[in-house]
């Protein structure tokens, strides 16, 4: 099989039948030059121009078996990516192996318009990295991963083909101004900037929307501008972040929501339970593990 026609499970090592050699067009110029000495040897029976075409062109044929060489035997072991929301750049993870001792330069890895590069010279791993762009939630299919090499002259380009079947996941997008958190419940720990809260928080500066109730005219007056009041308010630990509170608002804006809800939870130090349609409850929890959870659960809702 020389380039795969389905994805492929990994480690994936490269052997001699996956493995294209093609002269570059350096290596044509080469091939033309050599194939004119060879002539103009021949026909003035020059035997120290002929001696010397004869030993380029084994040069340039040793070249074809060495570039050849730095791909055979090179194992793709794994390909991995942290979880990024969409619309932003994934860095991709490609790790290689060789199994012998042979020297592997100027190796080029390229998926799309990404390009990354690497040398096994000291070591027998290296990881190399590839940026991904991404433009919807869910998962990200790879496509067919293209490793190639003009080591050692540039004569000519070994390249062969690895199609990792090793699907990525992208996040839902956050919505960029939710509003706040639902009210939670259990034991009032935290506070909360709140228009209607409790206790005063600090004043801050006018901004186009706010509500006149809330306008400071006493401290507006002192500073000859206008301040608003910011209150806190005591909020629950728990928090229900539910698909069905949201009313009838689309699909998509209800998961970029919950997205951001979710986010704001777990850095408010909160317990939060994610309630989806169709899915079991998520939660409560909290950490690491929770959010990629629950964002995992939003990245894969179905396509309205």
């Amino acid at each position: 099989m020389a380039r795969p026609r389905q994805p492929e499970s990994l480690p994936r090592r490269l052997h001699r039948r996956r493995i294209y050699v093609l002269p570059t067009r350096f290596g044509l110029f080469v091939a033309v030059v050599l194939g004119a000495m060879l002539l103009g040897a021949l026909n003035y029976n020059n035997n120290p121009a002929l001696l010397l075409a004869l030993l380029l062109a084994t040069v340039a044929i040793a070249s074809t078996l060495s570039a050849h060489l730095q791909l055979s035997g090179l194992q793709v072991d794994a390909v991995s990516a942290e979880p990024v929301v969409a619309g932003a750049t994934l860095r991709l993870r490609i790790n290689l192996s060789r199994a012998d001792t042979r020297t592997r330069r100027g190796l080029v890895l390229a998926l799309g318009e990404s390009q990354g590069y690497g040398h096994l010279v000291d070591t027998d791993q290296i990881e190399v990295d590839l940026s991904l762009p991404t433009t919807r939630r869910g998962w990200l299919d790879l496509e067919r991963i293209r490793i190639s090499t003009t080591q050692p002259l540039g004569l000519v380009r070994a390249w062969s083909w690895v199609w990792p079947d090793t699907p990525l996941l992208v996040y839902a997008a956050p919505e960029p101004q939710p509003p706040p958190l639902p009210e939670g419940d259990g034991d009032p720990l935290h506070t909360r900037v709140h228009a209607s809260g409790d206790e005063l928080h600090q004043l801050r500066s006018y901004r186009p929307g706010d509500p006149q109730r809330s306008i400071s005219w006493k401290h507006s007056a002192r500073r000859d501008t206008l301040l608003v009041r910011e209150y806190e308010k005591p909020v629950g630990v728990d928090v229900l972040l539910d698909w069905r509170q949201m009313g009838s608002l689309p699909g998509e804006v209800k998961i970029a929501r919950l997205a951001r809800w979710v986010d704001m939870a777990e850095r408010e130090g909160r317990r939060y339970t994610l309630q989806l349609p169709g899915q079991p409850l998520l939660g409560p929890g909290q950490g690491s593990s929770h959010h990629h959870l629950c964002q995992r659960a939003l990245a894969l809702m179905p396509h309205g």
